[in-house]
């Protein structure tokens, strides 16, 4: 009765989810297609633009966003025509930071919005042009399941609270979501991007963990400015950002991660080749 009251009491968020499952979908078949990074540029852009807009208002900037939005569609153009896309985020917020010194006028916390979620969306764009589309489906997965595992794992037999910042995530559905996904994201990382197991069940657990991060992190952001979501154009999920909080931290640590364990793909003591 209680596995059942939990999958069926969220109608709205089953909706959306098939809707993103298909766009996702979509997208990987028309890059295959395509073979060019420019339609998974416009879409993510799409979606760093509307959760940038989502950031100034967890800020609290009470000025116009205009000229926000227009530095960010500057900088998002940037990142399509070099590959200094991260450092290129910095530099744009070193500027925003000295015209704020000059002019005395800008809020202070516009500059935010610049870091998060400007630079982790930056790092996502970037770790699917160096690694592949494939990388980003493994990403998505390991942070799709450990979400949902833990959503229906709480409310079935979560009983400890995890934190304050979100009384509704406790520590039970934290462990399930963790091990359901480190499970699934390894199988994926083995068979299909040819990792060995250890070093796929690794990353699955850091990422894992890296998600969460997020999501406590975009509660708490949220519990500050007093909203209970950071938008709503997505039915049953809230904003943008509630969809990519975990997503966009899980980035940053697999850009951190793959380059450090796999200087050399080809030669990497982590392909299958070598278990």
């Amino acid at each position: 009765m209680k596995l059942k009251k939990a999958f069926f009491s969220e109608t709205k968020r089953y909706v959306t989810g098939v809707i993103l499952i298909a766009i996702l979908t979509s997208c990987i078949l028309i890059d295959n297609i395509l073979d060019n990074v420019i339609f998974t540029w416009i879409i993510l852009g799409v979606s760093f633009l509307l959760g940038f807009k989502e950031a100034l208002r967890l800020f609290e900037c009470k000025e116009s966003y205009v000229p926000y939005l227009c530095l960010a569609i500057v900088l998002w153009c940037y990142t399509f025509f070099f590959e200094t896309s991260i450092e290129s985020a910095l530099f744009f917020t070193m500027i925003l930071a000295g015209i704020l010194a000059y002019k005395q006028k800008i809020t202070p916390k516009a500059i935010l919005a610049f870091i998060y979620p400007t630079i982790p969306f930056i790092t996502l764009f970037t770790l699917y042009r160096d690694f592949g589309v494939f990388i980003i489906v493994w990403l998505i997965l390991i942070i799709a399941i450990c979400d949902s595992a833990a959503y229906f794992g709480g409310r079935i037999f979560g009983k400890t609270p995890l934190s304050p910042t979100s009384p509704k995530k406790t520590i039970e559905g934290v462990i399930i979501g963790t091990l359901f996904s480190v499970v699934t994201g390894g199988i994926f990382g083995t068979y299909f991007l040819n990792y060995n197991l250890f070093f796929a069940f690794f990353i699955s657990l850091i990422i894992a963990i890296s998600g969460i991060l997020g999501d406590l992190f975009e509660s708490y952001l949220k519990r500050k400015a007093n909203l209970k979501d950071s938008g709503n154009i997505l039915p049953g999920h809230g904003g943008i950002l509630d969809r990519f909080d975990a997503i966009l931290f899980g980035a940053v640590t697999m850009h951190y991660i793959l380059p450090s364990f796999l200087p050399n793909k080809s030669n990497s003591l982590f392909l299958l080749g070598n278990l």
